[in-house]
């Protein structure tokens, strides 16, 4: 039997009707997809930790496919701080800025001679692929169908090459005997103790009922999905990626809302993610090695786009072909929106008193060479 694909899709904030229309077309055509079974929650990123949408995920033990109105690390590192992971899986479904990417190559080379220590390469991951799909990226339904389908097979086929691999692959002879069972007990055969094999009826003269235990699944039949009802508002607070966060401790330091704690093993959390200050992404700004994303906002790096991220300087690919870049410098802005925050919590303005490490202060005070380096590269493109 081919191994069975979970595709969860998680539904979008709004009640849009081209956004409806969409998940509603993906999920009627997947239902008919005999080795797919489809799980309805609601947006992802609102989903209580102790709730029925994240239990259900925590309840996914193989791969699965998550399709969001989120960028795919978003999506990721939310389902990781419920403590639902895995091996990234690689999807071809992306935004365009994702392909054209030789900027980021050239300075993650640069990067290579100064690798960290990062608090994913401590982690134990469970042997399974989690594949996150941005539902953003096209409005065709086919697209993710397709995509899906993909992913399918190809699990399919690893499923396959390992069978063969441990167990070889059947002889001719075995074969042909599974094609054509001999003895009555193979499946669909009925007892020829009970059944006379001329008329069909059993000695006594009845004819048999067939076995209840038998279902017939209709394959031009659809499935129905599993849906998790709405479960509450909206929320706001950050998320950790694990793979760029090296551990200093500088988010928990800036922050004075009381969001962020530490584990049994000293290692950065969001330990109280409610206590976040609703449109607030300061700490993401601060954070030397751009490991907050605030999935809901605006600005496409915070967001969780893929960036471009040399020594704590933040550069959004897409901001480089024509998107909107904030203006002013990224900590003068975070410490200006913590102030914001503190006063309409009832307390004082802190500036750059609080929370702000010697190596962020002297860090604004350095000569940009890589921001130089990547525009002279962007005026040798010619665009």
């Amino acid at each position: 039997m081919a191994k069975k694909l979970t595709v969860v899709l998680s539904q979008g904030q709004s009640r849009n009707p081209a956004k409806r229309n969409l998940e509603e077309e993906i999920v009627a055509q997947l239902l008919f997809e005999p080795n797919i079974d489809v799980t309805i929650i609601p947006h992802l990123y609102d989903l209580k930790t102790d709730g029925s949408g994240m239990l259900c995920l925590q309840g996914i033990s193989g791969d699965f496919v998550v399709l969001a109105w989120l960028f795919d690390r978003a999506a990721r590192w939310t389902l990781d701080r419920n403590n639902i992971s895995g091996k990234l899986g690689t999807t071809l479904l992306v935004h365009e800025e994702d392909d054209d990417d030789e900027l980021e190559d050239e300075l993650e080379d640069e990067q290579a001679a100064d690798e960290k220590d990062r608090v994913q390469d401590s982690r134990e991951i469970p042997n399974r692929l989690i594949y996150c799909i941005d539902l953003r990226v096209s409005n065709s339904p086919e697209a993710y169908i397709d995509e899906v389908k993909r992913i399918a097979n190809e699990l399919s086929n690893d499923v396959v090459q390992l069978g063969d691999w441990l167990q070889g692959s059947p002889t001719p002879a075995q074969a042909e005997r599974f094609a054509n069972p001999t003895n009555d007990t193979a499946v669909g055969n009925v007892s020829s103790t009970n059944v006379s094999p001329t008329n069909g009826t059993s000695q006594n003269g009845h004819i048999p009922e067939a076995p209840e235990a038998i279902d017939v699944i209709r394959l031009d039949q659809p499935k129905e999905p599993t849906r998790i009802e709405d479960e509450g508002t909206r929320r706001w607070y950050p998320v950790i990626d694990f793979s760029r966060c090296t551990n200093c401790m500088e988010c928990i330091d800036f922050c004075l809302f009381g969001v962020y704690g530490v584990d049994g093993v000293e290692t950065i959390l969001v330990e109280q993610p409610d206590n976040c200050r609703k449109g607030c992404p300061a700490c993401s700004r601060v954070c030397p090695e751009n490991a907050i994303i605030f999935p809901q906002h605006k600005t496409p790096t915070i967001a969780g786009s893929p960036e471009v991220a040399s020594g704590g300087l933040k550069i959004d690919l897409s901001q480089l072909f024509g998107k909107p870049q904030e203006a002013g410098d990224s900590v003068d802005t975070a410490v200006r929106e913590r102030d914001e925050q503190l006063l309409l919590a009832g307390r004082e303005s802190v500036g750059k008193e609080i929370g702000l490490s010697k190596r962020q202060t002297e860090k604004s005070n350095e000569p940009k060479d890589d921001l130089d380096a990547l525009i002279d590269a962007v005026d040798d493109l010619d665009l």
